[in-house]
């Protein structure tokens, strides 16, 4: 059977679409990041045990005394492992996600449930919505909106709309028929025989699928995070790239408070919002006694609004008439007078090491600085599409070619600040007959037949995969395992205290040679290529805009020395401190403080 070329198929739409309604995605973002920024700047405006109360009265209104106290319990969990601007972030992007998903699911259930017709055609389109993988989404996402909030929500939106559609579709079918008779026999008009009759009955089952698009919405949080999301996604997506398990618990069980919490809240109001729900709660209490009564005491919706008013006026004043930051000091140190700058990294080693350098110098400099760590692809699109201002790990020409040839003339190249590099597998030195590639053909079983990767995105994987491999005839003998640089040295440290064999993705320079004993497979044919410089790349025109900080790129070197010496700081620090290990870094080399 000949192929089908879907994905060529797929590529070019996405390539007519991005050259011919780039102004309507531009709206679009325009329009769900003014929601996003709103809705975070008011979430995050109290602090963060004042607003941990207001969600408790909250859930004491709903639900009783003992929910109250546990939702504050919890939010003050989230607070104590410092974790609450990244919980609000991502409650800030359910929420808008979640109202742009009813504006739609809403009327499109209550069409499909008045046309047999438009429920048969929105059948299959909903089965495709929800079936497809999540992660698929991102792809077109970042390309017609670029790395942020916004290509995380708009997936959100799309994998969270059909049980909102089907529930709402669902619950008006399932109003009796002889209902509906009745009020047609008294003369009431099809929208008010909706609006009075059918949607008030199909109130429960319409709020348990606002739960399930809050529940699908919460799921997609860690995806949205491999964008530049951030949030508690984001976290999560740091602990995995970094093997940080002590970071991914605490974002994981943040993730977890802010579901139940969400889960509780809607299931308590959609028996608040229906009748018979009404009454079942009465009946519960009515029944309650002694400690269980207390426990599920619910205050008057008055005196609960009144609460939550109150805490929200001593939250607003704390934050108008608390202290404020002092401005930074005047001249030299404050070039950058707040002005903000957007920097990208992969979690490869002298990434993290050259971005919190930078960081850190600019800070010092009075500009305000936020550091992303992304996948390779959505490094170079956002820095194509301007969300990403600048980025100090880019391996040319060789290992970023792709990237390069797909978006350099879209970006500017501010200089290498070291090289030459050079791309290889290592083994450890104890396994004394393994010099060469070539040593590697025929020992696939000393080997569980693997080859430990990186990220899948980077590019001496594709460079393995593609060309190394053929030409050392270990294709089909070697799999390589795809997986993180974090996840690529535990797998090393493991192996190596067992004195087991083992082959993974290198290069140089990289702290791993100075805390191992390793053997550098030689390369006689030379697959790997000639070794690159390690470049910084800027958006287009970001010279322009701050050209005394591209002045300091491109003037900016580091030796091998100064650079493995950082990324052992960083090492010894600890994960979550790379900050701390700069700063510590450069008190003993003043020198590369000296930028101007």
């Amino acid at each position: 059977m000949p192929r089908l070329h879907l994905g060529a198929w797929a590529d070019s739409t996405v390539d007519f679409l991005q050259r011919h309604l780039s102004w309507l995605f531009d709206a679009i973002s325009t329009v769900v990041t003014g929601l996003y920024d709103g809705i975070d700047a008011v979430l995050s405006a109290p602090a963060p045990l004042l607003f941990a109360g207001i969600l408790a009265v909250a859930a004491w209104w709903l639900r009783g005394l003992l929910a109250g106290l546990l939702a504050f319990a919890a939010f003050a969990l989230v607070d104590s492992v410092a974790l609450w601007d990244e919980a609000m972030s991502t409650l800030s992007l359910v929420l808008v996600a979640t109202l742009v998903t009813l504006v739609f699911a809403l009327p499109l259930g209550v069409w499909a449930s008045r046309s047999d017709r438009v429920s048969a055609t929105l059948r299959p389109v909903l089965d495709f919505m929800q079936t497809m993988p999540a992660m698929v989404y991102l792809i077109p996402g970042i390309i017609f909106f670029g790395v942020g909030v916004v290509p995380g929500i708009i997936a959100t939106i799309i994998f969270s709309l059909p049980p909102g559609v089907r529930m709402t579709e669902l619950g008006i079918r399932q109003v009796d028929a002889e209902l509906v008779e009745a009020a047609e026999a008294f003369g009431t008009t099809p929208r008010d025989t909706l609006v009075r009759v059918q949607l008030p009955l199909a109130l429960p089952t319409i709020m348990a699928g606002v739960n399930q698009v809050i529940m699908l919405g919460l799921s997609m949080v860690v995806i949205a995070g491999m964008v530049g999301g951030g949030g508690l996604g984001g976290a999560v997506y740091r602990a995995i790239g970094n093997v940080d398990i002590g970071l991914g618990f605490e974002a994981g069980v943040s993730i977890v408070i802010l579901a139940m919490y969400l889960d509780r809240m809607t299931g308590a109001l959609g028996r608040q919002v229906s009748l018979l729900g009404r009454r079942a709660l009465e009946k519960t209490r009515s029944a309650a006694s002694g400690a269980a009564r207390l426990w599920s005491y619910r205050p008057q919706p008055a005196y609960a609004v009144t609460g939550a008013v109150v805490l929200a006026l001593v939250a607003g004043g704390m934050s108008t008439f608390g202290a404020h930051e002092e401005p930074g000091p005047a001249g030299a140190a404050d070039i950058g007078k707040g002005r903000k700058v957007s920097l990208g990294y992969i979690p490869w080693d002298e990434g993290i090491a050259s971005t919190f350098l930078w960081k850190e110098l600019l800070e010092r400099r009075g500009f305000k600085v936020d550091a992303r760590q992304l996948e390779a692809g959505a490094l170079y699109t956002g820095l194509a599409g301007g969300q990403i201002d600048f980025q100090t790990d880019s391996w040319l020409p060789v290992t970023h070619a792709q990237y390069w040839q797909k978006y350099g003339n879209k970006l500017e190249d501010l200089g290498s600040w070291y090289g030459p590099t050079s791309l290889e597998l290592a083994v450890p030195s104890y396994m004394k007959d393994v010099r060469s590639l070539a040593d590697l053909k025929g020992r696939s079983g000393e080997f569980k037949g693997r080859i430990i990767g990186i990220e899948p995105s980077a590019g001496a994987m594709s460079i393995l995969k593609d060309k190394v491999l053929g030409e050392y005839g270990l294709d089909g003998e070697y799999e390589v395992v795809d997986g993180s640089t974090p996840g690529m040295l535990a797998e090393l440290k493991r192996a190596y205290e067992k004195k087991e064999p083992v082959a993974v993705v290198l290069w140089s320079p990289h702290w791993a040679y100075s805390s191992y004993r390793l053997t550098k497979l030689e390369d006689p044919k030379g697959a790997w290529g000639k070794g690159d410089g390690i470049h910084t790349l800027a958006r287009k025109g970001f010279s322009d805009d701050e050209p005394k900080v591209a002045e300091w790129l491109r003037s900016f070197k580091l030796t091998e020395a100064q650079l493995t010496g950082l990324e052992a700081k960083i090492q010894e620090t600890g994960k979550g401190q790379e900050q701390q290990a700069v700063r510590a870094w450069l008190k003993d080399h003043p020198e590369v403080d000296r930028l101007a």
